[in-house]
């Protein structure tokens, strides 16, 4: 169960009167929910870990456990809630969904789900995408909406002719609980690429898809598949019965939530980093990790390595994004924590966590002669098709423990770095902040180095960095719901709502970076890209 510290009376307050606003997001290993009250104060919240399975070659997380994994979410924040509270949440002001980006959920004209859900660690569409990049002039990544569909269509596929609507997770539940199809903008900038000006599907590259051999006797346009694009703030519905009875059986929460757009999870970390206006960024880092920064002018041409997505309000953004971050890293540290079992050890996984990356610090700054591939699965910014994780080291290398931690650390922004280093210094992308988030960032200080030292950047933390996705959700639904309100100032921006009401006295740490441990990486860095034909190999020969 979750535990939070007893909410203040305001927060009961706004509990008891239905003024909070709810943020849920579907992670990539667990569903959070995350209570906020008006001005963004998290009130409780509430999880359920759940895990992606490999069917027939192909991750994917079955629709049953979507709604299993969300119920289990909300019963762990109703109890949360009596236990902090002692009420519970039976109407909230604003309700958003967020999950993991891209992928594809097809449906037929009877909303019966055609396929199994396909998510973004598959990397098979490579043909579709390189065709979309050369017909649309701008990269298009592998995990988009898109480049899926038309693999599915280059394959034959038999449920082609059937596809009603095509949408993300986030879509999909926003969708049943509302009964609404739509998408947040920032979302759907990984299905299709949005139009900057008008915020909405590019017409010109529509064209451009139908205008595709491969399509030409499909019996849908794309633009009549597609859900339809909301900026933050727009109307997207509210909570129906029938929605509130999926998320909750209880009967305890209640319909008539403001429903905000949903968003992907790129867009939730924008949001709880405060990184929307042009020249900040942040690295959400999880199973996957990915850099966001926020656009004052386009880029010199297409680059493979560079995604183009928006802000939640539809703001340009350059997207870093990586299949691999910390999958690896934790399972070397549930090995640690297995081997402190065997020596009678009870020791907190939260402490051993603390332990073993602080000591990463002290080890060699390019990591002894270590080198660490964190390749679960395959990697498109290094040109990995097929991942295995990969430890390797030379003769001569410095072999101790504190290397190993500071090479795994490394390994958790390798590719990220890689990819980075094009946008910053090839592109010449200006970058004034760059905010950090997710889990490998609770062992203060530590990770948070390692990327300012990567990136050659400073890197900023919150004290909400390890929980941002949820919150960030939340945030929106409490802007949606402040939109919707009467009382409201339907004139505010996203920006200011977030500078102004919601991180008015943030406290944030910022680690800048060392000239050694920068050289040190930068050093490490180019020995993992010569080492990357033995990843590769690896991914062809090994099971």
């Amino acid at each position: 169960m979750n535990t939070s510290p007893t909410a203040p009376a305001t927060g009961v307050d706004a509990i008891l009167q239905g003024r909070a606003s709810l943020g849920i997001e579907l992670g990539s290993t667990r569903i959070k929910a995350c209570l906020v009250d008006e001005a963004g104060a998290q009130l409780a919240a509430g999880t359920h870990t759940w895990e992606n399975e490999l069917v027939d070659d192909n991750w994917t997380y079955s629709l049953d456990a979507v709604w299993q994994g969300l119920r289990a979410c909300i019963a762990d924040l109703h109890a949360t809630v009596r236990d902090v509270a002692n009420t519970e949440v039976t109407s909230v002001a604003g309700l958003g969904v967020s999950a993991m980006m891209h992928g594809y959920l097809a449906f037929d004209s009877d909303g019966e789900q055609l396929v199994p859900f396909r998510t973004w660690r598959n990397t098979y569409t490579t043909d579709a995408a390189a065709q979309l990049t050369s017909a649309f002039a701008q990269n298009i990544p592998l995990r988009w909406s898109v480049s899926h569909l038309l693999h599915a269509v280059l394959g034959g596929e038999e449920h082609v002719e059937r596809i009603d609507q095509l949408t993300t997770l986030a879509g999909y539940v926003h969708w049943k609980l509302s009964g609404r199809r739509v998408l947040g903008v920032g979302d759907a900038s990984g299905v299709f690429p949005i139009d900057d000006a008008t915020h909405d599907y590019d017409r010109a590259k529509l064209e451009a898809f139908g205008a595709l051999e491969a399509v030409a006797d499909v019996s849908w346009s794309l633009a009549s598949i597609l859900p339809d694009v909301l900026v933050a703030g727009q109307d997207a519905g509210e909570l129906t019965a029938e929605g509130a009875a999926l998320l909750d059986p209880t009967g305890t929460l209640q319909p008539g939530a403001v429903m905000a757009p949903p968003e992907g999870d790129a867009g939730t970390g924008m949001v709880a980093t405060n990184s929307v206006r042009p020249r900040t960024g942040n690295v959400s880092a999880g199973t996957s990790a990915f850099a966001m920064v926020v656009l004052e002018k386009k880029l010199g041409g297409v680059r493979e390595e560079i995604d183009l997505v928006t802000t939640p309000s539809g703001e340009p953004v350059a997207m870093i994004h990586t299949n691999n971050c910390t999958g690896d890293l934790d399972a070397w540290l549930q090995m640690f924590t297995e081997f402190a079992g065997l020596l009678g050890a009870d020791i907190d996984q939260t402490e051993l966590y603390r332990l073993l990356y602080s000591h990463a610090l002290t080890g060699d700054a390019d990591g002894g002669g270590l080198l660490a591939y964190n390749y679960l699965s395959g990697e498109h910014q290094t040109g990995v098709e097929s991942g295995r994780p990969l430890f390797v080291r030379s003769q001569n290398a410095n072999f101790t423990l504190a290397n190993l931690m500071r090479t795994h650390l490394y390994s958790a922004f390798g590719a990220l770095a890689t990819g980075m280093q094009v946008l910053l210094r090839d592109e010449k992308v200006a970058l004034d902040e760059l905010f950090g988030h997710g889990g490998i960032f609770r062992t203060a200080g530590v990770a948070q180095q390692v990327l300012a030292d990567a990136l050659e950047t400073p890197v900023s933390v919150s004290n909400a960095a390890g929980e941002g996705g949820a919150w960030g959700m939340a945030i929106l639904a409490a802007f949606a719901a402040r939109q919707a309100s009467a009382s409201g100032d339907s004139g505010l921006s996203l920006a200011d709502y977030l500078s102004d009401v919601v991180f008015t006295d943030t406290e944030l740490v910022t680690a800048t970076p060392d000239p050694e441990g920068a050289r040190g990486y930068a050093d490490w860095l180019e020995h993992y890209r010569i080492g990357l034909p033995v990843e590769r190999l690896a991914g062809e020969t090994l099971l």
